[in-house]
């Protein structure tokens, strides 16, 4: 059986996406899915962004659903993007207990 289609998309100027990455993979190999499978997409332009309904980066969609709701941007898609962790807090990545719940993985 085939695992999920795990997709990651990243804008190089936000310095956020590196760790983000770096979690995915280990959620991944938690998750018994392999890290080598993650389709990587890098946005380089707004035209990039808006084909890709791109809200920031880093941005982590699985079957093709993010993994945490996403605000649109305010201006330009090429941004970090802010998640909302559980607790109410602010962060750059999003909350590693949505991306496990996302790759099926037990909470």
């Amino acid at each position: 059986m085939a695992g999920p289609r795990v997709e990651f998309l990243w804008w190089s100027g936000c310095p956020s996406w590196e760790r983000g990455l770096a979690e995915l993979r280990g959620a991944m190999e938690e998750a018994g899915l392999d890290p080598a499978s993650i389709e990587m997409r890098q946005i380089e332009t707004e035209d990039d962004a808006a084909r890709e309904s791109f809200p920031g980066s880093p941005t982590i969609r699985v079957d093709g659903a993010d993994v945490a709701e996403a605000a649109p941007s305010a201006d330009s898609p090429l941004t970090c993007r802010v998640y909302r962790r559980r607790d109410g807090r602010p962060s750059p990545l999003p909350d590693p207990e949505d991306v496990r719940a996302a790759l099926g993985s037990p909470e």
